[in-house]
């Protein structure tokens, strides 16, 4: 099987494992059980509390569920801004990340040169990184401080456990981050390493081939001088060519 096929191949497999993290991602924002607490009042009556970013919910035995939103943006703590914040980053970067892996893949034929389908790809790849890495942030900070609040003896309020969603985001993120970086490796030495791995390119070297339009360099260890024509009395000229070398210096014969 030839390398291409490998590669190929491998796109596809990665491409299927983003896209099924991004989903499961996608999906755990309209879940309310990311934190979950069972509450029974008396015998016959037991009410279910569970929230998420957005709102929180309540229901019991007789099916009868309620759900109320946050009723104030501003009065909400810090933290739950910025896990929203890195929920939307992460759905919004794992799109644009799909996006360009169908665009530099080999086998949709898209894009231009192999050079340019692997850089696209390569930015794909660190697009999905980037979108797994928001959605393991917001799962796990979430988690930890429900966590903390549960293992906490000082804390009065209502305790709550973790809910499925923040288990289905933690699944969600490791294939997207899986796929990313196994996407990223190898489009990256395809269409970047190899080029900035290039190093200075050799001078061109001359006396290679004996053609009549080449320039033979003379070797370093002589060196050769043309000597002005000598003049005599009786009107005969006599050229001198004579060789220098390095070390002796001797002379050739005089051509008359």
């Amino acid at each position: 099987m030839e390398y291409r096929t490998v590669i190929m191949y491998v796109e596809i497999g990665c491409f299927v494992s983003c896209l099924c993290g991004w989903i499961l991602v996608c999906s755990t924002l309209p879940t309310e059980y990311w934190t979950f607490s069972e509450v029974g009042s008396i015998v016959l009556t037991t009410a279910n509390y569970y929230s998420n970013l957005w709102r929180d919910c309540t229901s019991d035995t007789t099916g009868v569920s309620d759900c109320k939103d946050y009723p104030s943006m501003l009065a909400l703590p810090v933290y739950l801004h910025a896990l929203r914040a890195l929920a939307v980053c992460s759905v919004i970067t794992g799109f644009f990340g799909g996006v360009l892996t169908l665009i530099g893949m080999k086998c949709t034929k898209i894009g231009g040169t192999e050079i340019t389908n692997a850089r696209v790809t390569f930015s794909a790849g660190i697009t999905y990184l980037v979108s797994g890495f928001c959605g393991m942030i917001t799962y796990s900070w979430w988690a930890n401080r429900v966590i903390t609040e549960f293992v906490d003896p000082n804390f009065k309020a209502q305790k709550f456990e973790l809910g499925a969603a923040v288990f289905i985001g933690w699944g969600g993120s490791i294939l997207l981050i899986s796929g990313a970086t196994v996407l990223t490796y190898f489009s990256g030495k395809e269409g970047v390493l190899p080029r900035s791995s290039k190093g200075p390119r050799r001078p061109a070297s001359y006396a290679t081939v004996r053609t009549r339009r080449t320039y033979m360099q003379p070797p370093s260890s002589s060196r050769v001088t043309l000597v002005p024509p000598l003049y005599y009395s009786d009107r005969r000229s006599q050229t001198t060519r004579g060789t220098t070398r390095t070390a002796p210096i001797q002379s050739r014969d005089t051509i008359v």
